[in-house]
């Protein structure tokens, strides 16, 4: 029993809190890039609907965007996974 206890105390610990931060970040970051992609994608099939003259220029419109918010969430989890490596660090003892 009291190395379950331990076991859940280690969870509060500097590194475990550090650890949920990373986990949290990581899963927060893809469900706002998801977010953000699937409102771009959206707005942009609807602008090329009521306008489809101008569907060539939004459709590279909406493709550059994408980009960005995709290079934001690859900075954002390569962040995240950095945190991580300095726990598993840590915990090591390197």
């Amino acid at each position: 029993m009291l190395d379950m206890l331990a076991e859940g105390a280690a969870l509060f610990s500097d590194n475990g809190l550090m650890g949920l931060g990373a986990g949290l970040g990581a899963g927060l970051t893809t469900l706002g890039a998801a977010k953000g992609i699937g409102h771009l994608a959206g707005s942009s099939v609807e602008a090329m609907a009521r306008q489809p003259e101008v569907r060539g220029n939004a459709f590279v419109a909406m493709i550059i965007a994408a980009a960005l918010i995709e290079g934001f969430t690859f900075f954002a989890l390569v962040i995240c996974n950095g945190v991580a490596g300095k726990i598993v660090t840590a915990v090591a003892g390197g």
